[in-house]
């Protein structure tokens, strides 16, 4: 039967938010107005249809499977306290809360993982679908709850769904949502039970998003097209070691490396100093005697002749022509895949530290996190408190923090006695291997073996099913498959006598550790009861995909590890680009980096601990080869100078400062470039006026700025000039076109000789994207005043070619200088970077690509932002693209280990997933200032914080 209530349904604001109730109240107003037009695509939506999906928050209501009451205890935000007496009621209330405020964004994620997006929004989705079936996310959630997962976990997911359950009993499309109102479900819609594999399938979302290196596995190898190795190398510059330091430095690597120095280690364990390296280039040398090579192509105004590298030590320069397209359309793939908690594996950063009590002044750890997601709406994440009234075997947790709508735990945040927070440590996971396919199987080690198969019904809204065959190799799924143009590609491809003769030609197989059932969601709540650094190291141990740079504090002590499934490979860095999966040499060995060999620091001596996604552990330092593609240590290496500047200057840190150092917005591309550009002499005094906003800058980059806004326009237009006009068509953004000279030119060619080609990649995704990678090759090239790199052709009117660097900055000024006038107007007086740097938050459904109307109601935005690529407070922006805001920092949490009530913590956007709830948005302005709220965790402090109080009944 129906859950029974005694309270109204609607949402009900306490006395601290009556206002805003009244302001929601007004809103819905206006959306039936708006509405009244829109019966063609909704019907006609009156003020019931509108709050009909609104919680209720106070008074009580029966649930069937709890064994006693259960409090929710919301504070003015909406943010949920959960009270139970049992492990079992605790988690059966999350979800029925959960469901509650998020419930339409939970099915559309267990339709995205499952493949079955066409069920909700018809034929638009099946090529998405037929790629997720193909990774079968689903599959391997299934099997590892048959078979992976502990007793308890199962217990702890059998019990969420029963709660999700329970809020779905009785209702229909326009009572849980009033997005199913607008797909036209208001009547006929009754969503699927809940169940825990819906939940452990989420996992395997966040692991695609954090993946680590494909896509620079993908980009190296589109590369090779009009680039050769030195070029490649130029634009995978090494990680600078010396200058931003890596995560562990105190660790226990040092007694770990002089055992495998005793113990003689060998080159099949792909350990370090063996003669096999990439350079970042994607060749293969040293070690094995076999080198690639290939033949050469110019680039687009450079002039300079360079070499095309291949994949494999049997491929030649043809395979990589035909590899270099085959990506391309991979590439395409990937990018359609709906994005979970990233921008596709793409820019994909965060921050996280803690500070011994030795430097603060509570004299008690203080620990912070901001992840770097994709600005969505509603945020990824939920915040959410799960409280035992009395902690004991019966029932466990006393926790509070960051949890995902639809798994239950909580993911980030504290409990009574440790804190902890994580960032991605980017280690490599995926490898893309090219497959010799055959109507009877693929090539392996000389011998044809069959394809593991299945077959996959797709059921579409509107529309007849479709079937699909998903192929396997001994290296995971065929990703190519389900492309067509690969098909065609793969038969056209020309090969030398070593590799296997063309045939049907290459596919493509993905292999990744997400694919193979693990125990991360043991780990989630062995981390939410861990009392100490013994405890969280166990539960850490669990954490196996995606791999996390864990940071942990307690009242005493500081910590770090890195936990994660993370192959061993027989062939040194196989990860560094696509490798020839025919060969054996290639082949993971199905051994992994024992838990106890993996980096992590206890106390370290210099008293703090920073992961900014850097690198974990110095190359030289430690015996196995994680990733060649850290982040390159800018944002890491500016937190660990604001905290060496503290402690050196004698302060203590408190909470505000941890705060106002996740604000920090200096720009430390401005600080290299500035003084350069300073001393160029430039003619036209519109151009000097602008060049003239950079003298005095302290390179902070304000929404007020017009300082910054300048020079980011410089930036762009560097990057554009000395790099992106040079980049394959496959790397640069969609629609973009240049004359360039054709592939093989060996010499400069007149404007008639050469061929009209334009971008092929969303804004959002194109290169160069000026993270700090591109720091870091302009840093490089900076002393080579001649290099090729700074010489572009003469643009449009008189914008002057370049011959040399000084001369592209000239350029560069100019064209930033105009171009801004365009978007921001010729008065300089008016520029700001927050008027090219905006927010917009998008509802990740029909508010991407529904009606007009549609995304005007359930949009929010925009709001101008401070901050920058690679910056403390890196709200992203891709340089290729555009201005506008990729990523943010997707909450930010400080606690605070003294006295857990002064943590402080805040959200993107709100609580709630009603786009005319008062929740929905009501931590974005303070967000966007960089203000954090009160978190109340004793009882004390949750009793004070509470405005609505729901008593959830047996």
């Amino acid at each position: 039967m129906p859950p029974t209530t005694t309270a109204s349904s609607g949402q009900q604001p306490g006395k601290s938010g009556r206002k805003k109730g009244r302001r929601a109240r007004l809103i819905v107003l206006v959306l039936v107005l708006a509405l009244v037009g829109a019966v063609a695509y909704g019907g006609y939506w009156s003020v019931s249809t509108v709050r009909a999906s609104f919680p209720q928050t106070k008074g009580s209501i029966e649930l069937d499977g709890l064994s006693g009451p259960v409090d929710v205890k919301r504070d003015s935000y909406g943010i949920p306290q959960i009270y139970a007496s049992s492990d079992a009621d605790l988690f059966m209330a999350q979800g029925y809360v959960q469901a509650q405020d998020r419930f339409y964004e939970m099915d559309v994620r267990r339709h995205m993982t499952s493949g079955r997006l066409s069920e909700m929004f018809g034929k638009g989705q099946v090529d998405d679908d037929e790629f997720l079936r193909t990774l079968g996310w689903d599959r391997v959630a299934k099997k590892e709850y048959d078979t992976k997962l502990s007793a308890s976990t199962k217990k702890y997911l059998q019990a969420y769904a029963k709660g999700v359950n329970a809020y779905l009993q009785g209702k229909n499309g326009k009572d849980i949502s009033l997005e199913y109102a607008a797909l036209g479900f208001e009547n006929d819609y009754k969503p699927e039970k809940w169940t825990p594999v819906d939940s452990v399938a989420w996992l395997k979302a966040m692991a695609w998003d954090l993946r680590g290196n494909m896509q620079d596995e993908i980009d190296r190898a589109l590369m090779t097209s009009r680039l050769g190795p030195k070029q490649i190398a130029d634009l995978y510059p090494e990680y600078p070691y010396s200058r931003n330091q890596a995560i562990v430095q105190e660790g226990q690597y040092n007694e770990l490396t002089r055992t495998f120095e005793q113990n003689g280690s060998s080159q099949e364990n792909g350990l370090s100093g063996t003669g096999t390296s990439t350079g970042g280039t994607g060749t293969s040398t040293g070690g094995t005697g076999t080198s690639t090579g290939g033949t050469g192509t110019s680039t687009g105004g450079t002039g300079t002749s360079t070499g095309g590298t291949a994949t494999g030590t049997s491929a030649s320069s043809s395979t990589a022509s035909a590899l270099q397209s085959q990506l391309s359309g991979l590439y395409n793939v990937l990018d359609d895949v709906p994005t979970a908690v990233g921008v596709n594996g793409q820019g994909i950063g965060s921050n996280s530290w803690v500070v011994a009590g030795s430097h603060t002044i509570t004299g008690a750890p203080l620990l912070a996190n901001d992840p770097h997601l994709s600005a969505s709406l509603p945020s990824v994440w939920y915040q959410m408190g799960l409280h035992c009234r009395s902690v004991s075997s019966k029932c466990q947790y006393d926790v509070s923090g960051y949890t995902f709508a639809g798994m239950p735990g909580v993911v980030i945040g504290h409990n009574a006695k440790i804190a902890w927070g994580m960032t991605n440590s980017g280690v490599d996971v995926t490898d893309l291997y090219l497959e010799k396919l055959s109507g009877d199987g693929y090539l392996y080690d000389g011998r044809t073996k069959p394809f593991t198969t299945r077959e996959e019904t797709i059921k579409v809204a509107g529309g007849a099913s479709k079937k699909i065959v998903v192929r396997e190799t001994n290296n995971g799924p065929l990703l190519s498959d389900r492309y067509d143009e690969l098909v065609k590609v793969g038969k056209k491809a020309t090969v030398d006598n070593a590799a296997p003769d063309r045939g049907d030609g290459y596919g493509v197989a993905l292999r990744w550790t997400a694919l193979d059932p693990g125990t991360s969601m043991d780990a989630v709540f062995a981390m939410d009861k861990a009392s100490n650094w013994s405890d969280f190291r166990e539960a850490a141990a669990l954490f196996d995909v995606p791999s996390q740079n864990l940071v942990y504090a307690d009242a005493e002590n500081i910590g770090y590890t890195l936990p994660g499934r993370i192959p061993i490979r027989a062939k040194g860095d196989t990860g560094a680009i696509p490798a020839p999966g025919w060969d054996p040499k290639y082949a993971w060995t199905g051994k992994y980096i024992e838990q106890d060999e993996l980096p992590y620091e206890y106390n370290p001596e210099r008293g703090y601990i920073v992961t900014a996604n850097q690198a974990v552990i110095d190359k030289d330092k430690y015996p196995y080869t994680l990733t060649t593609d850290w982040g390159y240590g800018t944002r890491s290496q500016r937190i660990t100078d604001l905290i060496e500047q503290k402690i050196k200057g004698g302060g203590k840190i408190s909470t505000d400062d941890m705060r106002q150092m996740q604000l920090d917005n200096s720009s430390e591309i401005a600080k290299l470039l500035v003084p350069k550009l300073l001393k160029i002499d430039v003619e036209d005094k519109e151009v000097r006026q602008a060049q003239e906003l950079l003298e005095g800058w302290d390179y902070t980059q304000d929404a007020d700025s017009a300082a910054a806004a300048y020079f980011n326009a410089v930036w762009r237009n560097i990057l554009k000039l000395a790099f992106g006009n040079k980049l394959p068509k496959e790397l640069r953004v969609k629609g973009q076109c240049l004359w360039v000279d054709p592939v093989n030119t060996t010499g400069p060619a007149d404007q008639t000789d050469k061929v009209r080609e334009c971008g092929q990649r969303d804004a959002d995704q194109a290169q160069p994207d000026g993270g700090d990678r591109w720091f870091e090759v302009v840093r490089k090239l900076m002393d080579d005043e001649n290099s090729d790199w700074w010489k572009t052709p003469k643009g449009v009117g008189d914008r002057p070619a370049a011959t040399d660097r000084d001369g592209l900055f000239k350029r560069a000024m100019i064209d930033a200088r105009w171009e801004l006038t365009a978007k921001l107007g010729k008065d300089i007086d008016t520029w700001s970077w927050g008027r090219l740097h905006r927010l917009f938050l998008k509802n990740q459904t029909m508010g991407l690509e529904g009606p007009g109307f549609l995304q005007y109601m359930l949009n929010r935005g925009p709001w101008k932002l401070s901050g920058g690529e690679a910056t403390v407070n890196a709200t992203g922006w891709n340089a290729a693209g555009g201005y506008g805001v990729v990523w943010v920092p997707s909450m930010r949490m400080v606690v605070n280990l003294g006295d857990l009530d002064k943590s402080k913590w805040i959200n993107l956007t709100g609580a709630s997933g009603h786009a005319y709830s008062a929740h929905y948005t009501d931590q974005t302005g303070k967000w966007v200032k960089g203000e954090l709220l009160d978190w109340s965790f004793s009882d004390q402090a949750v009793d004070k914080s509470t405005t609505d109080s729901l008593v959830l009944k047996p």
